[in-house]
């Protein structure tokens, strides 16, 4: 996949667990994984809008694309 998401890089810095995040962006436990572990084909623009106010991050955080032909 080209877009690589970069969650538990961001809930890293924010020393925030998963179990934390769940609760403040009202996704369960098993989406945020999905998500995570960069196995999510899409993402909506009000989840990234609820994980940017929860990571206090930009969406460019979150997202980064890496060219594969390269």
């Amino acid at each position: 996949m080209a877009i690589v998401v970069n969650l538990d890089v961001m809930m890293a810095k924010r020393k925030m667990s998963l179990n934390e995040l769940s609760e403040k962006v009202d996704l369960t436990l098993s989406n945020l994984s999905i998500l995570k572990t960069g196995k999510a084909k899409a993402i909506r623009f009000s989840t990234l809008t609820a994980l940017c106010k929860a990571l206090d991050c930009q969406p460019g955080d979150l997202l980064e694309f890496v060219d594969e032909t390269k």
